[in-house]
């Protein structure tokens, strides 16, 4: 695991120095080693740096940039399945001075081209100059587990593993993407391929970008596409066949992600997902798997205790963290620091305390993540069915038009619940569309989109995302797996995986996500919806795989969000912050919001009205994110002043 940047440069005006600066912005993704060379090419300057995390191959094996022939290498993240590659490579007559995963991706490259990303399993970017064709090849992996961000304004290719690398770049421009904005606003994450800077963009999953250094271009096209596993044809099979090979396929995975060099671990939250990764991975092991858990002293946020008695049934090696909201404010200034675009998650500090937790006795976590998109966990994939179907299409168009004819900030009683009126417009939107993908769309949305224009001044644009009919998988799918498709290419992408990844690597533990294996995927895409949601249980073949390790007892309880008790905390600790931050003057600041809707928003909540605390959270965290990474001069914290640790 590591963080990686560089620049192909036309000018030919960039060099070590800035290179340097772009790859020790994010020491904290690998503070084992590094390196940075500049290769001087025909047609321009490339850049290539790499920080370090060592977890294959401890010994200097693993040094990169990496050099083989005509091709030059940097690399973040792991490829699972390197030795069964390796192996087959040296049928071939390739030979190895190591035994890491990198010099695997290189050989293999130089074997097969492009095309060797077929071979792997694991999460990846790679980012590989071939000398003799003058092309720079960048590669990301099938689910997006690894990040990549590139600027381009037509003289130079800026790229990096983290925003922060192109802001060290004299070349990078940081001007705000209004139309960027809206969508953070709206999901709390900004899907891909767009970035909150104008001209910078994430390579999406499952993508290949080739640039040409003689035409001064680069294009961008699809390696793997989770739509095209969704678009076979449903499996035949019964039900116990179902279940033996998905568990087959799950450990498989789970124990892919236990090889390394250093400590291995496991999040464990007391769902489903992550108790499936705790129970394979600890049956049949005679050494206890180290389990870790963060719990709150806030009723109904808590899922400590019944993480800690399963991983007594399980026989782990469990550690528990019960934080308070002194702790979490510990950890609320540093998430403009971790996360460099604007991100709002409401499990951000959870996550961040339990990677602290983790690292004091491993290097290498593995969560549950996935699991929701791909058996079918979160309640919205029923809401979304319930509501476009349980009344006739005719009675739906007309309970939508009577309802856009009333205020519902003016319905008595009703006006004093929690969120009625974003809650009123989302049914009256969902009713008038009859859609599910389209219901979907707008249950995601914490914000809708008449409140966001209400909120940005000057306007912006609606981008076109994978919420978007055109990003749909075929239309004779059913509903079901094609919201388990789209909610794949979104919300899993661009907001669970880069909340785990940002918050694992600012304490330079590395994260998996067992569940993201792409053999699990494609399988799981192509079984009947009934096999992921019946008769009203979510998750039902996961469930009934785990209940074979441990007692349904143990598990049978409400589904519990893994978030904190923002709504607690904001009345109390972040009162002050919410005050001053989304007060007139700071909004003023960044030139970019109408005040009135926002001031208006933030001083209901602290009178004690029902206002959705979401929607200020996001507000909140821009306003953070913007003092911090839009000032007159932007300057980088070193990890040894104590930002990430």
């Amino acid at each position: 695991m590591c963080g990686i940047a560089g620049f192909i440069d036309f000018t030919r005006s960039s060099g070590k120095e800035t290179l340097i600066r772009m790859t020790d912005v994010m020491a904290h993704r690998g503070p084992n080693d590094s390196g940075y060379e500049v290769i001087e090419q025909p047609q321009a300057s490339v850049g290539l740096g790499q920080r370090r995390l060592s977890i294959l191959d401890l010994s200097s094996g693993g040094h990169q940039p990496m050099h083989f022939r005509n091709l030059s290498m940097i690399f973040n993240g792991e490829v699972y399945n390197f030795k069964e590659v390796r192996a087959e490579l040296i049928s071939r007559g390739y030979t190895f001075e190591s035994t890491s995963d990198t010099e695997v991706i290189i050989k293999g490259f130089h074997c097969w081209g492009p095309s060797v990303v077929d071979r792997f399993i694991g999460m990846f970017v790679y980012v590989i100059l071939d000398r003799s064709t003058g092309e720079v090849h960048i590669t990301r992996d099938r689910a997006g587990v690894k990040p990549l961000y590139y600027f381009w304004d037509g003289s130079r290719f800026l790229f990096g593993s983290e925003l922060k690398a192109l802001h060290q770049h004299a070349a990078f421009v940081r001007e705000i993407d209004t139309s960027s904005l809206a969508l953070f606003l709206q999901y709390s994450y900004i899907p891909a391929p767009y970035s909150i800077f104008r001209n910078t963009f994430k390579l999406r999953p499952g993508h290949h970008l080739t640039l040409s250094l003689a035409s001064r271009s680069f294009v961008t096209r699809p390696y793997w596409d989770v739509s095209e596993c969704y678009n076979k044809p449903r499996l035949d099979i019964s039900e116990a066949e179902a279940l033996s090979e998905t568990e087959r396929l799950l450990k498989s995975a789970y124990e892919y992600r236990m090889v390394a060099d250093v400590p291995v671990g496991v999040f464990l939250s007391g769902g489903y997902d992550s108790c499936s990764v705790a129970a394979l991975l600890q049956s049949g092991r005679s050494e206890r798997l180290k389990t870790f858990t963060i719990g709150f002293h806030e009723a109904g946020f808590n899922e400590a205790a019944e993480a800690a008695r399963v991983a007594a049934h399980l026989g782990t090696d469990h550690h528990e963290w019960y934080v308070t909201a002194a702790d979490a404010a510990s950890v609320f200034h540093k998430l403009p620091e971790i996360y460099d675009e604007p991100f709002a998650d409401n499990s951000v500090v959870p996550t961040a305390l339990v990677s602290q937790l983790a690292v004091r006795h491993v290097r290498v976590a593995l969560s549950g993540d996935g699991g929701d998109e791909i058996f079918g966990g979160y309640k919205k994939f029923n809401q979304s069915l319930a509501y476009t179907s349980s009344l006739p299409r005719a009675l739906q168009v007309m309970l939508s038009g009577s309802m856009s004819l009333l205020n519902p900030d003016t319905i008595p009683y009703f006006n004093r619940q929690y969120n009625f009126s974003t809650r009123y417009r989302k049914m009256q939107s969902i009713w008038q569309s009859g859609n599910p993908m389209e219901a979907l769309r707008i249950i995601s949305r914490y914000i809708p989109l008449d409140e966001v224009r209400s909120f940005i001044s000057g306007g912006f644009s609606e981008y076109d995302t994978c919420f978007d009919s055109s990003h749909y998988p075929g239309p004779s799918l059913d509903p079901l797996n094609r919201m388990l498709c789209v909610d794949y290419k979104t919300f899993l992408v661009d907001n669970n995986l880069v909340k785990v990844d940002r918050a694992t690597m600012a304490v330079s533990l590395e994260g998996r996500e067992p569940m993201l294996d792409q053999r699990v995927i494609e399988f799981l895409a192509q079984l009947p919806s009934d096999f992921k949601i019946r008769s009203g249980v979510n998750k039902y073949l996961l469930k009934k795989i785990v209940h074979k390790y441990i007692p349904p007892a143990l598990m049978d309880r409400p589904k519990m969000p893994f978030i904190a008790p923002l709504k607690v905390w904001f009345r109390d600790e972040l009162a002050e912050k919410m005050h001053d931050y989304l007060g007139e003057r700071r909004l003023r600041e960044t030139g970019l919001f109408n005040t009135a809707p926002i001031t208006a928003l933030s001083r209901a909540y602290l009178r004690g009205e029902q206002v959705n605390y979401q929607k200020l959270w996001n507000l909140l965290v821009f306003q953070l994110w913007y003092e911090r990474w839009m000032g007159s001069s932007v300057t980088s914290t070193s990890p040894a002043e104590g930002v990430y640790a």
